[in-house]
């Protein structure tokens, strides 16, 4: 769960919970593309409720993005800052 997002506990099916799991998994697409990890896409449960967000918002993919770029960038900065590189 990201920093200060206790509030979404047990939410789901909520616009809230619904757009913190969008951010969630476009940080895990972001890294893993870093990271040159190949996923699979296991997420039919949340499209209806990402697909309602998108119709309420359709600005809400790029703030998702926003959020999972800032996500992603502080996770790979403290991993390259505390896990040694081996060549």
């Amino acid at each position: 769960m990201r920093f200060g997002t206790e509030k979404l506990k047990n939410r789901f099916g909520t616009k809230e919970y619904a757009a913190e799991e969008l951010v969630a998994e476009l940080g895990a697409a972001f890294l893993c593309a870093h990271l040159g990890i190949k996923g699979e896409l296991r997420h039919a449960g949340f499209i209806g409720t990402w697909l309602k967000l998108l119709k309420e918002d359709p600005k809400a993919v790029f703030t998702a993005s926003a959020k999972a770029s800032e996500a992603a960038t502080y996770l790979r900065d403290f991993s390259e800052a505390t896990v040694p590189v081996v060549d």
